[in-house]
């Protein structure tokens, strides 16, 4: 494969990487956050209503999570390239 393939084939996997990764962020922030919080209040979590948790505290502690993902994802895309830093 020529390398200007495998730039491409790296960087169309590192879009789709962060393309999922922000589909879930939102869809916990935004959509359990917001849209379904009235929906979610109806569940405890650690004392407290889940959409409230999820409005308050679960979009950080998600993002958070999908940061250190990301990170790990692209590592094993970096050794998958031979493109990481040495």
């Amino acid at each position: 494969m020529e390398t200007k393939q495998n730039f491409a084939a790296y960087w169309r996997m590192n879009l789709t990487y962060v393309v999922i990764l922000l589909s879930i962020w939102f869809l916990v922030s935004y959509v359990c956050g917001i849209l379904l919080a009235d929906a979610l209040s109806h569940i405890y979590f650690g004392g407290f209503r889940l959409g409230f948790w999820f409005a308050n505290q679960g979009s950080e502690v998600v993002f958070v999570i999908l940061i250190f993902v990301y990170v790990k994802l692209m590592n094993n895309l970096d050794k998958r390239f031979d493109v990481e830093e040495k």
